[in-house]
């Protein structure tokens, strides 16, 4: 099979691969029908994520049609169509009980196009299965479902509901990425009474505009910060949420929180940052970090079921499967292709 595969930073090639077989008898094998690249894989092209090894099939989105199940698969058979989350969870494990499928203790968690061949490939082998997958319901537009295997349950878990959003609050969300869009786009779920968006790229705030940001702040006159403490008269914001990944980013947070506030990360971080302790410690300041567990899954599809999320906004660029080299490489461009996420189809 044809896959995309990492070797070392800054060196990905398109190439053939074993198409990857039942290993366990929890795992089903999905064929890929649609898949997406990934903020994340950038990082990993970067280097930024040393675990990930070269020869590695990168990708931890996608839908599909699942191809064979191991025999203690019971809640998918050969022919069905599936959501694959980007968290891989064995529901059994303490982490899993409580939720926490990004911490599996049984050999989950973030593991698809890190520790385990990806999605960007003809064919995936998904461990767990049974607690992995979603069944993709009948007419359901499966190039928005892929934005539910990552970006949308990322914005919202680690972002809005660790930023615990409310209504009325003042949020900026530091990043108009495909990840700070998905944060705008569920914070709304808690009619917070403003929400900024703060970014390098005028065609990303014109986009966070049309997803429904009420301000927008262009950060490249390095006054951002200045900007949204303007705009909140002073007093700063309730939620601060970094979407980006970078240490300007987070101590941007760290400059326009509110008393009370909370800072909620979201990106992921390959150096070290600087935390203002000296500044905050007397301003009754939250900071939480997360990796997304995707337990929002099945309400995320529900509310894209019912329209009152439409994750096919995000979708800027289309390529065909042997397009994965192009597609990266639009993706990697992003100011200048004007791109949010891309679809690459197998069929």
């Amino acid at each position: 099979m044809k896959a995309l595969v990492y070797h070392g930073p800054g060196k990905r090639t398109w190439e053939d691969k074993a198409r990857p077989t039942v290993e366990k008898p929890t795992d089903a094998i999905v064929k890929i029908a649609r898949t997406t690249i990934c903020g994340t894989d950038l990082h990993i092209l970067k280097g930024d994520v040393r675990a990930v090894a070269a020869g590695r099939i990168l990708g931890h989105e996608g839908v599909g049609v699942v191809a064979a199940v191991g025999a203690a698969v019971s809640g998918f058979k050969a022919g069905d169509r599936v959501l694959i989350s980007c968290i891989t969870s064995c529901g059994t494990c303490e982490a899993c009980r409580k939720g926490m499928y990004s911490h599996c203790a049984k050999g989950g968690g973030w593991i698809l196009g890190n520790l385990i061949d990806g999605t960007q490939a003809e064919y995936v082998r998904i461990p767990f299965a049974d607690t992995s997958l979603y069944h993709v319901p009948k007419g359901s537009d499966e190039d928005a479902l892929v934005m539910l295997s990552d970006i949308l349950p990322t914005g919202f878990e680690c972002g809005v509901l660790k930023g615990q959003v409310k209504p009325g609050d003042t949020v900026a969300v530091i990043g108009a990425g495909p990840v700070g869009l998905a944060v705008l786009m569920t914070a709304q779920f808690y009619s917070p009474a403003e929400i900024i968006v703060v970014d390098l790229d005028d065609n990303r705030l014109k986009a966070a505009k049309a997803l429904g940001a009420t301000k927008t702040v262009n950060s490249g006159d390095g006054k951002a910060a200045e900007a949204v403490r303007a705009l909140t008269a002073g007093r700063g914001v309730d939620v601060a949420i970094e979407a980006v990944g970078i240490p300007a980013t987070f101590e941007m947070c760290q400059d326009i929180v509110a008393a009370g506030g909370f800072i909620a990360n979201v990106g992921v971080h390959g150096t070290s940052v600087e935390l203002k302790l000296e500044r905050l410690w007397s301003r009754n300041i939250t900071i939480t970090t997360r990796l997304v567990d995707t337990v929002s899954i099945p309400m995320l599809l529900a509310s894209v079921a019912s329209g009152r999320l439409q994750p096919r906004q995000l979708i800027t660029h289309e390529f065909a499967l042997e397009e994965f080299m192009k597609a990266y490489d639009v993706f990697g461009n992003a100011a200048r292709e004007k791109a949010l996420k891309v679809i690459v189809r197998a069929v």
